[in-house]
């Protein structure tokens, strides 16, 4: 990943401030409905994930909490992953996670699963600090996302979460970023298109998130890397 200049890596910063002092300053009450708004859209859009592996995040700092859908797709035949950050400037590993299973804490202190199967992920849910209008995201800097999504083939589906009050301009894209396949806020559904940004309704996004799918070969023919310490459940129960 190259060096940002530096007059864009101190812009980055300034807004990466900005906007984590207006998310974390949002009234609970604000946050909730928003968060509801959210996981409906996710609900009624987002069915084509069935079946396949889908990496999320724990919520930080005032982020939407993905966790009730993740838990509502397990029950649906999906595997879910949460990110590990295995070592600076490296793409994330992903481990398995159901609810109750043994976690450690890793980088900013957030829980990762400990001793589950290392997958690949499929689709993957990413929170954004930042959302510009060509569905270019902005996140806390170290650049996680972007190279992992550039080291998977097939791409998995990206799926950028965030509030509106995370909409900017731009994050003026470097070749290293790369731009989500949706959007999804309070305010609905958005599809990444060449020239910005598109509003989908749930049919449409379902339709676009299978056709996408199918472009790619998803979900993937997984190779296990790491099999649980419990090897007789291959199938963690809910």
């Amino acid at each position: 990943m190259t060096s940002l200049p530096a007059d864009l890596k101190k812009r980055r910063n300034a807004e990466r401030a900005t906007l984590i002092a207006r998310r974390l300053a949002a009234p609970a009450a604000d946050h909730a409905r928003w968060s509801a708004l959210i996981e409906a859209s996710l609900r009624r859009g987002f069915s084509a994930l069935e079946g396949m592996i889908v990496g999320f995040y724990w919520p930080f700092q005032n982020e939407f909490d993905a966790r009730p859908f993740v838990t509502d797709l397990r029950g649906r035949g999906v595997r879910a992953v949460l990110p590990a950050v295995v070592a600076q400037g490296q793409p994330l590993e992903f481990r398995e996670w159901w609810p109750g299973v043994a976690m450690a804490n890793g980088v900013y202190d957030l829980p990762v699963p400990e001793g589950t199967s290392l997958l690949t992920p499929d689709a993957l849910l990413i929170p954004a600090l930042g959302v510009g209008s060509q569905g270019d995201r902005l996140g806390y800097g170290g650049g996680y996302f972007d190279r992992t999504l550039a080291a998977l083939h097939p791409k998995p589906l990206a799926v950028g979460l965030a509030f509106e009050l995370s909409r900017i301009a731009t994050i003026v894209p470097q070749p290293h970023d790369v731009l989500m396949d949706f959007i999804v806020t309070e305010a609905g559904i958005e599809a990444a298109v060449a020239g910005g940004l598109i509003k989908l309704s749930a049919e449409d996004c379902r339709a676009r998130l299978a056709a996408l799918a199918a472009e790619r070969g998803l979900p993937r023919r997984q190779s296990i890397s790491n099999w649980a310490k419990n090897p007789e459940r291959a199938t963690p129960a809910n």
